[in-house]
């Protein structure tokens, strides 16, 4: 399952590349950011939660139930305007191509390294509760396929 997720992330960090030409466009109509916002917050989750996973400690790592991740996990679905984004994982005010390349390089990098990672290394969501390793992916590819449906959205005439 997890060398599925790992191509699944690969693959959307592609298609984040693909739109950082892009980074200028808009559409008010569905966003009040632009597409480059979207692909650097998008990217910034993906290293900080990677970065969290690959400095968790297993040993450390307590299965719970959460509501909202067994109800939205299944359906791979965040609705859109519900929950603001931490600070840390905010875009800056001006977003240039060479910071979305660097920040595409880094994602790559923690892809290579999620891999090899125990099955019980973890994230701590703040509303999630704590994401196993696959959980975790699971999460990475879901805000990454809501960031790239915006972006979708923001690019259609």
């Amino acid at each position: 399952m997890s060398n599925k997720r790992i191509t699944i992330l690969k693959n959307q960090l592609s298609k984040l590349e693909s739109f950082i030409p892009l980074l200028d466009k808009e559409n008010l109509k569905v966003s009040k950011s632009t597409v480059g916002w979207q692909l650097d917050h998008a990217l910034k989750v993906f290293n900080a939660v990677s970065k969290w996973t690959e400095n968790s400690n297993p040993k450390e790592y307590k299965r719970k139930f959460n509501f909202w991740r067994s109800v939205l996990f299944p359906l791979g679905y965040f609705p859109r305007g519900k929950v603001r984004a931490p600070k840390y994982v905010l875009p800056p005010e001006i977003i240039k191509n060479e910071d979305l390349n660097a920040q595409l390089q880094t994602a790559r990098t923690h892809i290579e390294n999620l891999k090899t990672l125990p099955e019980k290394a973890y994230f701590k969501h703040f509303i999630f509760g704590m994401l196993s390793k696959k959980q975790t992916l699971r999460f990475l590819e879901m805000h990454t396929k809501h960031h790239l449906k915006i972006v979708n959205d923001i690019l259609k005439k």
